[in-house]
């Protein structure tokens, strides 16, 4: 019968085999600027992110900042500790999570989250491979409810949604936007995106924000103050 080694208290290393708890503690640990995740119960510790990464990580930052600051209720994430769950924490680029106390899917654990939060965005530019398989199953497995991954160098678009218990890939509507399912207004022109045009992504943005669905989920997430109720 083999037995699982396990490392020294006090060290992360590529391909490492922990559970959450195992990882936090040692990850804790380690000195200021290591960067590790924990992926499907295995370390992985990203390489430096180039330049073309950083914008775009960046941009779907500011995407995301400029939705949040006209809805109450909802918390922006960047790069922020997320325990998944006994096999996963990892570092999204982004994410957006309705609070608590608004009836959201996470909770507060320490100094990091509980829970996968309901959108989770990803920039994939060495890392596509990881965040097209092992993340992907990781988040699916965890519960977000949407799923962004833009890639790079081919750029594109990988937009997810839950249906029952997976993660399944969409197609933009009819007019080359994705609008999210979980966050009504929440709306993404692709080709602005990627093509670094901030006036046009945030264009289509506000069109999303001035709708009746957004006004409505607004009015929603007031309702629910204190309330454990999922939306």
């Amino acid at each position: 019968m083999s037995t699982v080694e396990r490392p020294s208290a006090t060290s992360l290393f590529e391909g490492q085999r922990l559970n959450q708890s195992e990882f936090h503690e040692i990850y804790q640990a380690m000195p200021p600027g290591i960067r590790a995740e924990l992926i499907g119960g295995v370390v992985s510790m990203p390489s430096p992110v180039g330049k073309r990464h950083y914008i775009a990580s960046a941009n779907a930052v500011g995407w995301l900042w400029t939705y949040r600051s006209r809805t109450p209720g909802i918390e922006l994430g960047d790069n922020g500790s997320t325990a998944l769950d006994d096999l996963g924490e990892v570092q999204p680029d982004a994410f957006l999570r309705i609070l608590p106390d608004r009836g959201g899917q996470t909770e507060d654990h320490g100094k990091i989250i509980k829970g996968a939060p309901e959108l989770i965005i990803e920039v994939a530019d060495t890392s596509r491979a990881i965040d097209l398989g092992p993340k992907l199953a990781d988040y699916e497995r965890a519960g977000a409810l949407e799923y962004v991954v833009f890639t790079l160098d081919p750029d594109d678009v990988f937009w997810h949604v839950r249906e029952g218990d997976r993660l399944v890939l969409q197609s933009p509507d009819n007019d080359g936007v994705y609008r999210s399912t979980v966050f009504p207004g929440l709306w993404l022109d692709p080709i602005a995106f990627l093509g670094d045009d901030s006036l046009g992504l945030l264009a289509t943005l506000e069109q999303g924000l001035a709708t009746a669905d957004h006004a409505r989920f607004v009015a929603d997430l007031a309702a629910r103050m204190n309330s454990k109720t999922a939306p």
